[in-house]
C-alpha cells in the first residue's frame, strides 16, 4: 500500500456537466432470483476505451446448496476480467485452468482465437448460506491479438497495487494509473480501479488515458453540483481534468478506460470480433460440437453439459 500524491484532491465544481459525454443507466435482467445490471454495451456507447462489456452481478443471497451455474460457453476476440466484492466463482476452462476466484482477486482470461469456460459457485460456498456480488467485464482485443492462443491468469488480492490518499483507497485491477502497474498481461492501454471513498472525499480520475468512465456500485458522487447514485455509469469527455466528490454515505466506484481501438467491434452472444466473418466462423464451430477437433473444446473437468448456440 502506498500514498500517492497524484491522487491529491481537486475541486469537483471546476468542471461543468458537459464534461459528462454519456450517462448510462444499466439494463437489469432477472436470472431467477439473481439480478444482473449491464452497462456496456449501451445504445449510446459501445465501449469505454477497450471495455466492451460491463456487468454488475448481484448483490444476491443464496441458501445452502444454491448458487450460480454458468455452463461451459465459448468466447473469441476478448479478455474477460472477473472481480468480486463477495462470494466466489469456480472457473474451469478448455486450456486446463481450475481456479476458484475470491473477493479482491482477479481472474483474467484472454480468449484470443477461441476458449470455452464455465463459472459455478464453489462447493465450499454452497455448504452454507452465502452471498455474491461482483463485476465482470470484457475487454476487446486489438486486431493483431484476435487470433492469439488463449491464456488465463489469476492474481491474488495482495498482488494488486493499492493506493491511498486523503479519504481514498484505490486498488489497481488492470493496467496502469497514478504511476502504478497491475500484474495482468494486457495488449492495449488500459486502466481499471476499485475505488472506495469516505464521505466527502474527492477523487481525481487519471488524466493520462484517452477514454475514461466511472460506474458507481455503492453510495453516490457529486459532479458539478449534481448527484449520481449507485447503478449509473458516466463516460467523460477526453482531455478534461475530472474530480468527483463522494456523497454523505461515501462511495464505491469502478473507474475504467484506456485507449480507443482502431474501429468498432461486432458483438454477437459471447463473441467479439473486428469482422462479421470471424463471428460467423465461431458460430459454425460451436454449433458443430467437434470438441477438441476444431476451434473449441470443453473444460477438462466440466464436460457433461454446455450452453447451446442461441
Amino acid at each position: 500500500m502506498s500514498w500517492n500524491p497524484a491522487l491529491s484532491p481537486g475541486n469537483p465544481d471546476e468542471i461543468g456537466m458537459d464534461a459528462i459525454e454519456t450517462l448510462i443507466i444499466p439494463r437489469a435482467r432477472d436470472l431467477g432470483g439473481f439480478e444482473v445490471k449491464r452497462a456496456l454495451p449501451a445504445p449510446q456507447r459501445q465501449m469505454v476505451g477497450p471495455f466492451i462489456f460491463f456487468d454488475q452481478a448481484g448483490p444476491a443471497e443464496f441458501l445452502t446448496g444454491q448458487g450460480i451455474d454458468v455452463r461451459p460457453h465459448p468466447h473469441i476476440g476478448l479478455g474477460t476480467v472477473t472481480y468480486l466484492y463477495r462470494g466466489d466463482f469456480h472457473h474451469r476452462d478448455s486450456i486446463g485452468t481450475d481456479q476458484v476466484i475470491e473477493p479482491g482477486a482477479v481472474n483474467w482470461m484472454v480468449a484470443g482465437k477461441g476458449v470455452t469456460h464455465s463459472e459455478r459457485t464453489s462447493a465450499t460456498a454452497r455448504s452454507g448460506p452465502h452471498s455474491l456480488y461482483g463485476i465482470q467485464t470484457w475487454i476487446a482485443l486489438p486486431e493483431e491479438q484476435e487470433e492469439m492462443e488463449p491464456i488465463f491468469e489469476n492474481h491474488g488480492k495482495d498482488t494488486l497495487p493499492e493506493i491511498e490518499a486523503e479519504g481514498i483507497n484505490a486498488r489497481l485491477i488492470l493496467g496502469h494509473a497514478y504511476g502504478e502497474k497491475a500484474p495482468a498481461t494486457l495488449y492495449s492501454d488500459t486502466f481499471y480501479l476499485d475505488v472506495t471513498l469516505i464521505p466527502g472525499a474527492r477523487f481525481p480520475l487519471p488524466d493520462d488515458h484517452e477514454d475514461r468512465g466511472l460506474y458507481i456500485t455503492e453510495g453516490s458522487v457529486m459532479i458539478a453540483g449534481q448527484t449520481f447514485e449507485a447503478g449509473q455509469m458516466m463516460v467523460f469527455r477526453p482531455g478534461d481534468k475530472i474530480t468527483v466528490a463522494a456523497g454523505s454515505q461515501g462511495a464505491r466506484l469502478m473507474a475504467l478506460g484506456g485507449a480507443t481501438l482502431n474501429g468498432p467491434r461486432y458483438v454477437w452472444w459471447n463473441f467479439v470480433a473486428s469482422s462479421r466473418e470471424k463471428i460467423e466462423a465461431a458460430k459454425s464451430e460451436w454449433r458443430a460440437e467437434n470438441w477438441g477437433q476444431g476451434l473449441f473444446d470443453l473444460p477438462i473437468d466440466d464436460r457433461d453439459e454446455h450452453t447451446p448456440l442461441p
